[in-house]
């Protein structure tokens, strides 16, 4: 419990110079570009993930390695700084949680809130479209979600706005029979 109290601490410190650097630089929707695509490097790479989770690689390891990847993914200004910074301080680690807590900054700063919304398969444009219009009418201002895609789901969604978290996916309907025969067996 302490591990995750001390990442969400330094996530959400970071976050906010991140979004106040931004917002000064004028730079909001770049870095928010910018995210998305080093989310996509890393949803696609295991040795990035590797690297930013691992505790063996030393400062200047993983800072040669970030350096590298911002010059050849192209990230620049604001974002590529940030990345170089998180990576010389050995902070990779809180970077998943660093994004989360920006990404609700932002959504705050514009009036949006922001849903992390996990489903078993990707969703198709409609599918987001009217989940969004969804999310709008229980929420009661317009939703920016994050989706994710986790197969283990086998159906159905994870919703998370806030402190609430809807969870209609089928493993968890499954477990929950399972739960229920145990008991009446």
């Amino acid at each position: 419990m302490a591990i995750s109290s001390l990442t969400s601490g330094v996530a959400s410190r970071y976050a906010q110079s991140l979004f106040d650097i931004a917002l000064e630089a004028k730079a909001l929707a770049r870095v928010e570009e910018q995210m998305v695509a080093f989310e996509a490097l890393l949803s696609e790479s295991d040795d990035l993930r590797r690297l930013i989770g691992s505790p063996v690689f030393s400062s200047d390891e993983q800072l040669r390695a970030i350096d590298a990847i911002v010059d050849k993914a192209g990230f620049d200004g604001v974002f590529g700084n940030f990345l170089k910074v998180v990576a010389s301080n050995r902070r990779l680690f809180a970077l998943p949680g660093m994004f989360g807590a920006f990404r609700a900054i932002a959504a705050e700063h514009k009036g949006v809130v922001a849903a992390e919304v996990t489903s078993a398969a990707k969703l198709t444009a409609a599918q987001e479209k009217e989940l969004k219009a969804t999310l709008k009418d229980v929420a009661g201002k317009d939703v920016d979600i994050n989706v994710t895609v986790d197969p283990s789901l086998l159906g159905g969604l994870i919703v998370k706005i806030g402190s609430r978290q809807i969870d209609t996916s089928l493993r968890t309907k499954l477990s929950s029979m399972k739960l229920a025969l145990k008991e009446v067996g």
